[in-house]
């Protein structure tokens, strides 16, 4: 059975910097374009940033362009989110999704997803 296992979240202080792993199994992960998302406490999960199965075609939330890279290593079946410059306004549960078709930009779209990891920016 297909599963994303996410990683990476923590504490930081504004204008920190952490990277967000998820680790895919159980699927052809290059055959998947790859999604992140994030909710906060009492709201809907938010678009963040997607990746194509080849890699080459990267989208992202206006809201950390130039702040967040998305990326992935298919030997590795895993995908990343660096995320510098971070503002207490990126706090929130991190979740990575997978998707055979690109373009999607909700969460319920997305073929699977894991439980999430938290990330905190104190100010």
């Amino acid at each position: 059975q297909a599963q994303l296992i996410e990683s990476g979240g923590g504490l930081v202080q504004a204008g920190g910097s952490l990277r967000l792993s998820c680790a895919d199994s159980g699927r052809i992960f290059s055959r998947y374009n790859m999604g992140w998302f994030r909710q906060a406490p009492g709201k809907e999960p938010e678009f963040v940033a997607a990746v194509s199965w080849s890699g080459g075609s990267t989208d992202y939330a206006e809201s950390v362009k130039g702040r967040f890279t998305i990326s992935r290593d298919t030997a590795k079946n895993t995908v990343y989110l660096q995320m510098n410059s971070l503002k207490p306004e990126d706090t929130a549960v991190y979740i990575c999704a997978a998707r055979l078709q690109l373009g999607a930009h909700r969460l319920h779209e997305y073929d699977s997803w894991g439980q999430g990891t938290q990330v905190t920016v104190s100010s």
